[in-house]
Order: C-alpha cells, then sequence, then structure tokens
C-alpha cells in the first residue's frame, strides 16, 4: 500500500540538535516542508557518508523552507557520542531524532523488526504533515542530496501550481509539462 498522502501519526521523541538534547513533536514539523531520512544505526559505514551530504546541502534545504530530520532507532545518548567522535557528523547542523520504541520507524514503515533497525527511508513531507514523495533503500545502498533537494523542490513546485507537472530531471526554472485537465485527476 502506498504512503503517499499518508499522515504522519502523533509524535514526540527526543533529539540531539546543536550540541543540545530536546523534544520534537509532530506540532514542530507542521507549517514547513520537512525530509524525513531514515538510516539503520549510529557508528556504521554508508550512514556517514549519507548524513555528510545531507550536511554539505543544509543551507539548501534551509532556504527551500524545508526542515531535514535524521532518524535511526538509536537513543539521543548514542546520537551526541557518534556527532562527539566522528570528524563527519560533527558537521550536522539538522535535527538528529532518536526512536529507541522504534514508533517513528513503524509509522514510516521503515522498520525491519527482526534488526530492531530502520531501513534507508526518505520521505519528503508537506507543510500539512503528509508525505508527498518517498524511497525506500537496500541498507546497501547510500543516497544523494542533490537528488534528494531536486524532488523536494518538484513537490514545492506542484504543489503551488497543482495544473502542471514536471518531467524527469526536472529542476527550477526548467519548463513544466500542463497536462490535458481530464488526465490530471489520474496521475
Amino acid at each position: 500500500m502506498s504512503l503517499i498522502n499518508k499522515e504522519i501519526a502523533d509524535f514526540s521523541v527526543q533529539a540531539f540538535h546543536k550540541g543540545e538534547f530536546k523534544t520534537v513533536k509532530k506540532a514542530d514539523v507542521l507549517g514547513k516542508w520537512s525530509v524525513f531520512f531514515f538510516y539503520p544505526a549510529d557508528f556504521t559505514f554508508v550512514c556517514p557518508t549519507e548524513l555528510e551530504d545531507l550536511a554539505n546541502k543544509y543551507s539548501e534545504f534551509k532556504a527551500a523552507n524545508c526542515e531535514i530530520y535524521s532518524v535511526s532507532c538509536d537513543s539521543h545518548f548514542v546520537h551526541k557520542a557518534w556527532h562527539d567522535a566522528s570528524e563527519r557528523i560533527k558537521k550536522i547542523e539538522y535535527v538528529m531524532l532518536a526512536d529507541p520504541t522504534q514508533a517513528l520507524s513503524r509509522d514510516f514503515e521503515v522498520l525491519i523488526e527482526s534488526a530492531g533497525m530502520a531501513e534507508r527511508g526518505t520521505f519528503i513531507v508537506n507543510p500539512e504533515g503528509k508525505i508527498v514523495a518517498y524511497e525506500v533503500n537496500s541498507g546497501n545502498v547510500g543516497r544523494n542530496a542533490d537528488e534528494l533537494l531536486r524532488k523536494l523542490q518538484a513537490c514545492q513546485f506542484v504543489s503551488q501550481h497543482g495544473d502542471q507537472v514536471c518531467p524527469a530531471k526536472w529542476k527550477p526554472g526548467a519548463e513544466t509539462l500542463k497536462p490535458s485537465l481530464d488526465l490530471v485527476g489520474q496521475l
């Protein structure tokens, strides 16, 4: 079953952000675009490359009125320890959500029950708290922040221009398509 247009569940989790612990709730997410970036675990191999890639693009996501929330089933204490120990993770300025109860991983349907970890799932959530795009990768395949930013910008564009759609490889300023009105509801 597709998660497109699913409203994210109410939640309250601990987070590590800018050297401090804090609580993040669903209400904090509403009103702006969000990316929930699930990864299997702290202190692993592919994860730091992905999280560093996002850290390098963070200012562009912020400029697009989007907050990034990285999420693993580790505790906020483990996030801090990883942040303190890793040169790559020290670059992170976005919020690192802790999901030790696995509630977020279950809600976004990326929990690997047998391992107690999340799949590599990326979710773009609109300001109303609904999932508008997502992908889930195999644990050994890293993601690309440039492509994620492009997808976010496309989602934002079609949200503002409901009569237009973005073709493959669309980037801001490029031509869009205007499907016939008969087909719009079928897309």
